[in-house]
């Protein structure tokens, strides 16, 4: 073999051992930022489920009188942006009450649910 075909193959060779090490440390740190994400996604939907609490209790529990429409439709965005099925279904129920012993039933089901979505890490 020649010299310049011996160099060519040493430099294949640390060329494939750079690639190696790259791709198992990319790897790793791709691991590492998911564990690091996680809490953060977590952080931010408690956000939203408080938020919304706070939300709902402050302007249906404590309204005095009937709740107006904007109210109604800020509430109903809210319950969306949570990304919920089980939440929004339950708001659907509490939407849908036709007494006051039904309503007020399902606004405890609803905080209930709401609660028991609050992540504690």
């Amino acid at each position: 073999m020649s010299k310049s075909k011996i160099f060519y193959l040493i430099i294949l060779v640390i060329l494939l051992i750079g690639n190696f090490f790259f791709a198992t440390r990319y790897s790793a740190i791709k691991k590492e930022m998911q564990e690091i994400k996680k809490p953060l996604e977590i952080q931010e939907i408690n956000e939203k489920v408080l938020n919304f609490i706070k939300f709902f209790i402050e302007k249906v529990l404590r309204a005095e009188g009937e709740v107006d429409f904007e109210t109604r439709l800020k509430l109903e965005t809210a319950v969306r942006e949570l990304n919920d099925e089980e939440i929004l279904n339950q708001w659907q129920k509490f939407v849908d009450s036709k007494t006051e012993n039904e309503a007020q039933q399902e606004v405890k089901n609803l905080l209930e649910l709401l609660i028991s979505k609050i992540k504690i890490k």
